[in-house]
């Protein structure tokens, strides 16, 4: 046999295994292939691939692993018992950036499922090799590596304390900070999300993103083009409960400016703000926020009928505004706001609130939570609110209500004392409904007006 033939045979093999790895690459993008490529012990096959001498089928069998564990938290954990992540965590140190970038998706897609798999990342040193690929330096690839890295430090920080704390122990904030103001927008999304998943765990930890000094540049990237990045940001103040630097303000324009399930997060930003305290409720209604969420509590405005200067609202009119779970975070918002004093229930009362609250919680199509946040919000605003003709067109439409429901009649049938606490009561309830309604609800006057009837003589 010649050279050229020996040659030919591991050119052969080297083909094969490439076509191998593409192949399951390729099949693992598809679920239904998963559990056959399962059961044929994919796995292990691809273990010894990750160390092929040929950088194009390690970072194909990476990728294909990555896949496969992305699928399902028993396929992660057959990449842990497998003991694939050492060598990952290895090669993320010294493969080049394609590599790297393969590797960390694999780490990212073990990580995302549960903590137990976030901790076997961590304990093979995972989180210190992600904190490296930080710090890569490349126009090029380093876009991809930096934005995998820092989706998997998001994703191994949002399962316990514990594990955003090793996530910051390991200098994290820092790196994530310094890309803040990255061209890239995709890199952004993932540095924003990481930040707000360390923060929400505990004030100890949202300090620590506060002290990196991440705002107010944080604040500006709410006027940044990506919508995701905007979402994230208001995630993240959310968060912090962040009201200096601007952040109010700018949360404000934010809302007039995005739609859709991109506002819920500055939805509950404020909401978390206003009922941090009484001040910084009053500094959200100081911000005008209470227009901006009126709009999407209504239907949709006609533009020929509205002001010029609430134009920009109009974005708020739109179709998704009306989904339940967005409304339902509305008026959970409105009630932190107004709960605190007659002050503030008086402002919520004078953006005519209390009534579109009291249909959204009578209206038989809005969901149970709709219903349950509406009505717990309209009972605290109006255990404060003394402003009276704030008050009116709720009364109004209680009274109707009142009497439309039976409660008017139920309350005739009660048998209290004379001069009784409870005689009083009913007496000041029916002194707010004209003297003939409150008879025809009465006991026994069907049998009167019967009376009346039999001894009518026409004329």
């Amino acid at each position: 046999m010649s050279q050229r033939q020996i040659i030919q045979v591991f050119e052969q093999y080297q083909k094969s295994r490439m076509q191998f790895v593409q192949t399951v690459a390729d099949l693992a993008a598809r679920p239904q292939n998963i559990e056959i490529l399962q059961n044929a012990g994919v796995m292990s096959l691809l273990r010894p691939l990750m160390l092929d001498s040929v950088p194009g089928i390690q970072q194909t069998a990476a990728l294909a692993l990555g896949r496969l564990a992305d699928h399902s938290d028993s396929l992660a954990e057959a990449v842990v018992r497998e003991d694939i992540l050492p060598q990952l965590v290895l090669s993320l140190a010294s493969q080049n950036r394609f590599y790297k970038k393969a590797a960390a998706f694999v780490l990212r897609a073990v990580a995302k499922h549960s903590p137990e798999l976030a901790q076997a990342v961590l304990a093979c040193g995972g989180v210190d090799a992600l904190v490296l690929c930080l710090e890569e330096f490349d126009p090029g690839p380093e876009m991809a590596l930096k934005r995998i890295a820092a989706s998997t430090l998001s994703d191994i920080s949002k399962h316990s304390p514990e594990l955003a704390q090793t996530v910051v122990d390991n200098g994290a904030i820092a790196h994530l900070a310094q890309m803040i103001l990255s061209p890239d927008a995709k890199l952004k999304r993932q540095v924003f999300s990481a930040l707000s998943q360390i923060s929400k765990h505990s004030v100890s930890l949202a300090e620590m993103v506060i002290e990196a000094e991440v705002f107010p540049a944080a604040v500006a990237c709410l006027k940044d083009p990506d919508e995701y990045v905007r979402k994230n940001v208001t995630t993240l103040m959310r968060e912090v409960v962040i009201v200096n630097c601007g952040g109010m303000a700018a949360v404000i324009d934010f809302l007039g400016e995005s739609s859709g399930n991109l506002r819920l997060p500055g939805i509950m930003m404020l909401g978390y703000v206003a009922a941090h305290s009484e001040n910084l409720a009053m500094a959200v209604i100081l911000s005008k926020v209470l227009i901006s969420l009126v709009i999407p509590l209504h239907e949709p405005c006609n533009s020929s009928t509205t002001s010029r200067s609430r134009v920009p609202q109009l974005a708020l009119c739109m179709s998704e505004e009306h989904e339940h779970h967005i409304k339902a975070a509305i008026a959970w918002s409105i009630g932190q706001i107004g709960h605190h004093s007659s002050e503030h229930a008086k402002a919520v009362a004078t953006s005519n609130l209390l009534s579109k609250l009291l249909e959204l919680y009578m209206e038989a199509s809005s969901s149970e939570d709709l219903q349950a946040k509406s009505k717990k919000a309209l009972k605290s605003i109006l255990q404060k609110c003394t402003y009276l003709p704030g008050l009116e067109p709720l009364l109004y439409d209680a009274r109707r209500l009142f009497v439309t429901s039976g409660g008017l009649k139920k309350l005739q049938e009660i048998e209290a004392e004379p001069g009784s606490p409870l005689q009083d009561h009913i007496n000041n309830i029916n002194s707010c409904f004209p003297e003939e309604i409150v008879r025809y609800y009465s006991p026994g006057y069907s049998e009167v007006l019967l009376e009346r009837l039999e001894r009518y003589q026409p004329a």
